[in-house]
């Protein structure tokens, strides 16, 4: 019986290691050590948009960008991402919505709404970036989502510096408690293992 107890233990320590390993990974915050807005401090200054890229929890992603804009982070925000459903509104005018609401004047916004992955929300939002000699950004996204976001918009515009910052998702809060967030989290790896993929053809 104690040996039992011991490997129970063991399994369960491992796959707490694993469960911290895998939301360090996917979640880089660049803000990490950055007060509420921003200063001198060379990871902690101003940037010349903010972008929030739709799905999972949209409300949330676009509320994280709407507090980078009151905060003072940036005078233009970008919303990315197309609609589910092709007879309803788009995320991204669903997130400028959010934003107007909260009080973000509409000529600070503009929206792409015709991306529906995260690789077009790289490519299409790259064309905006250029067209508006944009050469700082900050991203933000759930946090599961995160990296391999800031992946793509890296490689779609490589003359762009980008920083991350994760949104507040209730949805990946314990994640590791629930099936359906270790499905999610093995998904985003899946989707980060396909990026270097395609790097390599």
């Amino acid at each position: 019986m104690t040996k039992i107890f011991i490997w129970i233990g063991i399994i369960v320590a491992s796959l707490a290691i694993i469960a911290v390993a895998i939301s360090a990974f996917l979640t880089p915050d660049d803000f990490r050590f950055c007060d509420e807005h921003p200063s001198k401090d060379e990871n902690c200054q101003a940037a010349d948009v903010i972008i929030a890229v739709s799905g999972g929890d949209t409300a949330a992603r676009a509320k994280s960008a709407v507090e980078l804009y009151q905060n003072g982070w940036a005078d233009k925000i970008i919303f990315s991402g197309a609609a589910r459903d092709p007879n309803s509104p788009s995320n991204a005018a669903a997130m400028r919505e959010i934003a107007f609401q909260a009080g973000v004047p509409e000529d600070a916004m503009i929206i792409d709404e015709i991306s529906t992955n995260t690789r077009e929300n790289a490519i299409n939002t790259a064309k905006i970036l250029k067209k508006n000699n944009v050469k700082t950004a900050i991203l933000t996204t759930s946090p599961y989502h995160m990296r391999r976001v800031l992946w793509e918009f890296k490689r779609a515009a490589p003359e762009v510096e980008f920083r991350s910052r994760p949104a507040e998702d209730a949805s990946w809060n314990f994640w590791f408690i629930k099936p359906s967030g270790w499905w999610r989290a093995i998904s985003e790896l899946g989707g980060l293992v396909m990026f270097g993929l395609r790097g390599l053809f």
